[in-house]
Parts: C-alpha cells; structure tokens; sequence
C-alpha cells in the first residue's frame, strides 16, 4: 500500500511480507466500485493477444475508469483478477510486475487472482474488477 492517509494496510504481526499485494486495507471515503475490465480499449478493440498487453491494457482501462470519479491508483483498495490460463500467469510473474509498476505505480492493494475456464469475450485472457476509496 501507498502512503496515502486514508488507507492503511493490514498485516499481522509475525506474517511474512505479502509480495505484490496486500493481505487487508482499511480505508475511510467515498467508494467506488468498478466492473470487470478486459484487455481491449475504449473502442472494445484487442490489439494484442498477449496475456501482459491485455493485463496492462485492463489496467489501464481500470485507471481511465477511476479518473472519471476524480480517482487514482493509489485509491484502490481491493482487486479481484480473473485469468484463463493460471500456467502462464505465474510464469510470467516478472514481466506481470513491470507492467503493473508501470500503470499502477509501487501500490498494492488487497488482491485476489482466480483462475476461470473462460471469460465473456473469448480473445479475454484476463479480467479485472477493483474498488477504491477516495477521500471525501
């Protein structure tokens, strides 16, 4: 977790460090919830078929999303991530990680990753629903 006064990560005494996400969050303000988002832009176009282009492009997708409520990633409390091929996911975990530090920034909220037989849009190799806390 960032830095930022209105959220405070939670972690247990004696816990080993959470890699990459947060284990709890709690926060005060307005929250924002926003629906799963995949690896196509705002035109619902895929450019690419590459799981950490959709994951970045999902991301991204995510942080447009958010700047709409006047938001930013470091407002994002929880993420759930959805993903159709848990293989590649963690044999990817290094590049997952630039890539995230690159939209996301050094913040990590409370974080879920599932693996699901398919998603909606069958080109979907990942889907991502988040929710954040703004200050009020």
């Amino acid at each position: 977790m960032s830095t930022n006064p209105i959220h405070r990560a939670l972690h247990p005494a004696g816990w080993k460090p959470a890699k990459g996400y947060a284990n709890g969050v709690v926060a005060k303000g307005r929250t924002v919830f926003l629906g799963g988002q995949i690896g196509w832009t705002g035109e619902q176009v895929f450019e690419t078929e590459d799981f950490i282009g959709q994951m970045r492009q999902a991301l991204a997708n995510i942080v447009d999303i958010l700047r709409e409520a006047g938001g930013r990633p470091e407002h994002i409390v929880r993420m759930t991530w959805f993903v159709t091929d848990k293989a590649e996911y963690l044999a990817r975990l290094d590049e997952l990680g630039q890539a995230y530090r690159a939209v996301m920034g050094k913040h990590f909220p409370a974080m879920s990753v599932v693996q699901v037989v398919a998603l909606m849009e069958d080109a979907a190799k990942v889907e991502i629903e988040a929710t954040a806390v703004l200050p009020e």
